[in-house]
């Protein structure tokens, strides 16, 4: 198949959230307690909120800055590409990389809603939460249609609120949530737990899949907080590996058989030996430790059944993608995410692609998401106007070069250590 010809569906990019973003979206009574964009005092843009000032880290906006200048300081959305939080230059970035659909994970809220977890007054915990869910329903994904497949937040502290906040939007045609990879990590109760019985009921009846995006533990990785911050980028992709253990022998897929899990930018050329391993712990293992598998089947077998899997760029997963499951496979860019391919997608993951038959390579870029997140852009648009060559053609004059925001950037003596990361990155309270 010819790069022109792909067409490329991202089930993992990510938005970074506008200032304006509640105004339209809130009840009156509400307003004046909503998130807010404020210029904090070493210069860099932060959202306030009850009294906590949360930056923007720049490595989760970098895409159109040269290399050597990414790094972990707060920034400000004039030193961003403005395809990072608006909603028009989003849509001519993903048609300069030949992009055609996209589904954005969230970035101040964090991954599943920490912060509105954090509210004390649930009221207005949850009227935030749904606020956020409309704008970026009705407004972000609702702008364009048939560019993005949208994803919800749920309001993770109550179970009955997140089934009811998963068929409210299922109705608005969200059929996507985020949630942790790992609960308890953040107070709440295990997958091993019937606390959230209610929660799976409303995915299974709405077809809506769970994503569980690589961080949304709040918890990193590491060896140690004196390591290289590369240590930690090397190991992130071991927290979905933790995740698709806890949840292949919980008891969510014996009792909730049509629950759908998406193991969010983990990549898949760790899972062969994983599967591999699963199946012999269950056939070595299985007399004394009474663990049953959903009809009878091998834990390999319910793993590519029910779980969804993503990468960003993996020759190796594609090499043994038989291994791993075509008809699950499903491809990210991870745009503005430092991780990300963008401008260089479609080139990048021909790569990998080397070999490969057209109809697997249709189903790996764009037929699985499309099946799977219940999206179909070709409603919208001819098939033959969604292809990377014909993208691109339409922005030619989207500039995709590295563009440097002129700052003069002094390099650590020293490597980047993780302890620098958490620093950096905590809430810190307002001034009075």
């Amino acid at each position: 198949m010819n790069i022109a010809d792909l067409i490329l569906v991202s089930v993992d990019d990510h938005v970074v959230e506008p200032p304006d973003m509640f105004d339209n979206h809130l009840p009156e009574k509400f307003r004046s307690l909503a998130p807010k964009v404020i210029r904090a005092a070493d210069g860099s843009d932060v959202w306030l909120y009850e009294g906590q000032q949360l930056p923007n880290i720049g490595l989760n906006a970098v895409s159109g800055k040269p290399p050597e200048e990414y790094g972990i300081d707060p920034t400000t959305f004039a030193e961003m590409r403005k395809g990072c939080y608006d909603i028009d230059e989003r849509v001519r970035d993903m048609d300069a990389n030949g992009v055609l659909g996209s589904m954005c994970f969230p970035s101040f809220p964090q991954f599943c809603g920490q912060l509105f977890s954090r509210t004390e007054d649930r009221t207005v915990a949850l009227a935030m939460l749904q606020a956020y869910n409309d704008w970026h329903i009705d407004e972000w994904c609702g702008a364009y249609p048939g560019r993005f497949i949208p994803l919800s937040l749920p309001p993770i502290w109550d179970a009955e609120l997140m089934a009811a906040e998963v068929r409210r939007v299922a109705a608005k045609g969200c059929h996507a949530v985020t949630f942790s990879e790992n609960p308890e990590k953040l107070g709440w109760p295990s997958f091993h737990n019937d606390h959230w019985d209610p929660f799976w009921e409303a995915v299974s009846e709405t077809g809506t899949v769970v994503c569980l995006h690589i961080g949304s533990s709040s918890e990193l990785t590491i060896t140690s907080i004196e390591a290289p911050i590369n240590v930690m980028i090397s190991l992130q992709p071991l927290n979905i590996v933790q995740a698709a253990a806890d949840i292949l022998w919980s008891r969510v897929l014996v009792k909730f058989p049509d629950v759908r899990f998406a193991l969010s930018e983990g990549g898949t050329g760790w899972i062969p030996y994983f599967l591999e391993r699963v199946d012999y712990v269950y056939e070595h293992h299985r007399a004394w430790t009474g663990q049953d598998m959903p009809g009878n089947m091998l834990p390999s077998e319910v793993f590519k059944e029910r779980f969804i899997t993503c990468f960003i760029d993996d020759a190796v997963g594609m090499k043994n993608r038989y291994d791993v499951g075509v008809e699950t496979m499903c491809w990210e860019c991870d745009y503005p995410h430092s991780d990300s391919t963008w401008p260089e997608s479609p080139e990048r993951l021909m790569r990998s692609l080397d070999g490969v038959p057209d109809d697997e390579i249709n189903a790996i870029t764009h037929e699985n998401a499309m099946r799977i997140f219940n999206y179909d852009p070709f409603s919208v648009r001819p098939r033959e106007e969604c292809t990377v060559g014909a993208l691109r053609a339409n922005a030619v004059d989207v500039n995709v070069e590295p563009v440097s925001s002129g700052k003069v950037l002094v390099r650590p003596d020293a490597p980047i250590r993780i302890i620098d990361l958490a620093e950096r990155a905590a809430p810190t309270p307002a001034p009075d």
